[in-house]
């Protein structure tokens, strides 16, 4: 599972059965913490989810701001609340990247709106998958 974390909202994507490709799934509206974590939990249980990745927003220069320990604390929670493996991905222009495509694609603002972060999701868990070699 692929998660992109934003002040309003959590995008998620589910890799294949094969471990090679990365689908966007849904987007969380963000509430609570617990309220976050229950939503994501249940859909772990539904997926059967033993590798989450979550995207590490990073400076330009490979630094880390208030946003990526925020990042880093609900990884924390996160990893407390499940046994799946929850690792970090560099984010760095993932959704640049995405909204690039849309546009490209002629996508409206307002579907833009609706797919970028279940998108950006999945872009950051294609990373992580290919990073893999197809092990």
């Amino acid at each position: 599972m692929g998660l992109d974390l934003g002040k309003k909202t959590i995008g998620v994507a589910i890799g294949d059965e094969t471990g090679l490709t990365a689908q966007p799934l849904t987007t969380i509206r963000r509430s609570t913490l617990n309220k976050d974590i229950e939503a994501l939990l249940s859909l772990i249980e539904e997926h059967s989810v033993v590798n989450i990745v979550v995207g590490l927003p990073l400076n330009m220069d490979g630094t880390m701001g208030s946003r990526g320990k925020d990042t880093l604390k609900f990884v924390d929670f996160l990893r407390s609340r499940t046994n799946a493996e929850v690792c970090t991905w560099d984010e760095r222009l993932s959704t640049v990247a995405v909204t690039r495509v849309l546009l490209e694609g002629d996508v409206s603002r307002e579907r833009r709106k609706q797919v970028v972060d279940k998108m950006a999701a999945a872009y950051i868990l294609q990373g992580w998958l290919d990073s893999l070699g197809h092990r």
